[in-house]
């Protein structure tokens, strides 16, 4: 491939046979959603109905599916899991307009077109969408090699680009014959695959890209940046080899293609600290308790190594950070869930008592902060002993914080009901384990922080999952605000919170509706 293919976005793949095709066609189809248009060109007998065909029995999941060519039909339709998908083999076809008979730009916005000959299209295929491949005959191996030229539109070239090089990862970390099944995303850009061998072995293939910027909203920076969240894969790279390096149980990385933001990762399984009606393993919380209180005895770096010539800085939890966070209910909650229009002069109060706040968290000594240390990101492992039994995953965004926030974050779990009795014994489990370390640890004034603290987490939250559902239309996360309310309204309630607990009575008597209602109507113990 010559270099100015490269620089425009080409990628080159040598397929040696079959096999190698079949797992081209997997990768392709696992990306595949509708409005995509996957393009195949190449001189007769250059195996684009191969390519086709596999991609359509990945795409239907049904390996013994026909797809016949649909060189005389000119389209075929299937509906598959990924939904409709039409096939079309343009090689007949003379003039772009003889299109217009059949149908095939219609209603392309909601399904995934595959098209051989699609030069016979004109300009009727929009570039953006388009991903390009051109198969030829591999000279050096002409009986079962083909060579594969990839290129994409716009909207193709990060998805292409990920694709080529999780491929290119897998099949030099000894993992090419894997299965590769989709696991789940986050909120982030952030992807998961489960890899399997065929003897069973498994790993997890962690797709992390770099974070995309924003637009500005404060000092010429994206939120990404005020709120020191991982612009990079290397971030977790660093905070994964620094916690295994303290005996803890972060996954082992296998394999990394730091550019891309690829990693290869120990699959640490699926056991967590709830049960099957999703409540709370009290001692597998009291285990996570006590691993914090280890890891805050220690004395941490704040720059730790990511690779030959690369170090990643920890970045300081800030003032600029935690205040970044609690606007979030202000610009998100406040309008869409409370009701609530908020004058400029309101804002100000919030944002001013806010700041004496931080000013007691800013003075204590710092340490890692996971931050979001709670059950989605805790892992059980039974077969190990101490803090190793509890697996540790979703750690990139770790900032220098004080030590109360992940306890917090335990205690007041976003997505699991922790009753208060449960809380007050992870303060205990923490508050022992600290105190037979440091035996003057003052319990009282941690305590005070984690109030802060947990309040300045919820109400960060509050303000995500509404925005996740007002801007971003995931409604699902609605259903977790009950809860969220809940931890807040507990944090108000600590004489350290009481002008803040003032200040939201007066301005979001909302949050204090479903307490009234709970009062009124007691749940049975």
């Amino acid at each position: 491939m010559t270099e100015e293919a490269r620089k425009a976005g080409t990628h080159r793949l040598l397929l040696a046979d079959e096999a190698a095709t079949l797992r081209l066609a997997a990768d392709i189809a696992a990306i595949l959603k509708p409005g995509d248009i996957v393009a195949l060109s190449g001189h007769l007998g250059s195996g684009k109905s191969l390519l086709a065909r596999a991609i359509l029995r990945e795409l239907a999941r049904d390996p013994t599916l026909e797809a016949p060519s649909p060189t005389f039909t000119l389209v075929q339709s299937y509906e598959t899991a990924h939904g409709a998908v039409l096939h079309a083999d343009l090689y007949r076809v003379r003039s772009p307009d003889e299109l217009d008979d059949i149908g095939l730009v219609e209603d392309i916005d909601r399904l995934i077109l595959l098209v051989e000959w699609p030069d016979r299209a004109g300009t009727r295929l929009p570039a953006a969408r388009r991903l390009d491949i051109v198969l030829d005959v591999d000279p050096d191996n002409p009986e079962t090699g083909r060579i594969a030229d990839l290129s994409g539109g716009v909207l193709w070239k990060q998805r292409l680009a990920i694709a080529v090089a999780s491929r290119r990862l897998l099949d030099a970390a000894g993992w090419g014959e894997a299965r590769r099944d989709f696991m789940l995303g986050d909120a982030s850009t952030r992807a998961y695959e489960r890899l399997t061998r065929p003897n069973g072995e498994s790993a997890v293939l962690m797709i992390s890209p770099p974070r995309p910027d924003g637009p500005p909203i404060r000092l010429g920076k994206p939120y990404s940046a005020l709120a020191h969240l991982a612009e990079n894969v290397e971030a977790f790279v660093a905070m994964d080899r620094g916690l295994r390096s303290l005996g803890y149980a972060a996954p082992e990385i296998l394999a990394e293609d730091l550019t891309t933001g690829l990693l290869i990762l120990e699959n640490l399984g699926n056991e967590g600290v709830i049960d099957a009606e999703r409540q709370p393993i009290a001692e597998r919380y009291e285990a996570a308790a006590r691993l914090l209180a280890d890891l805050h005895r220690h004395t941490l770096p704040a720059i730790l190594p990511v690779a030959e010539g690369i170090d990643h800085a920890i970045p300081e939890y800030d003032r600029q950070a935690m205040a970044i966070e609690t606007e979030l209910i202000l610009e998100w909650y406040a309008p869409h869930i409370a009701g609530a229009t908020l004058p400029a002069v309101t804002q100000a109060e919030f944002a001013r008592i806010w700041s004496k706040l931080f000013d007691e968290i800013l003075a204590q000594p710092a340490t890692w902060t996971l931050r979001d240390y709670h059950s989605p990101n805790l892992i059980w492992l039974e077969g190990r002993e101490g803090h190793a039994r509890l697996g540790l995953i979703d750690f990139q965004d770790a900032v220098l914080g004080h030590p109360a926030y992940d306890l917090a974050s335990l205690g007041q779990d976003a997505r699991v009901d922790v009753p208060a009795s449960l809380e007050l014994r992870l303060l205990a489990a923490y508050g022992a384990a600290r105190r037979a370390d440091t035996p003057d640890f003052d319990l009282a004034g941690f305590a005070r922080a984690y109030a802060i603290l947990g309040a300045q987490r919820n109400t960060k939250i509050a303000g995500i999952f509404a925005r996740l559902d007002k801007r971003d239309g995931k409604p699902d996360y609605l259903k977790h605000l009950p809860r969220i309310e809940g931890y807040l309204r507990r944090n108000l309630d600590h004489p350290a919170l009481e002008e803040l607990k003032s200040w939201y009575q007066a301005h979001m008597p909302k949050l204090f509706e479903t307490e009234a209602a709970d009062e009124s109507n007691p749940r049975p113990d």
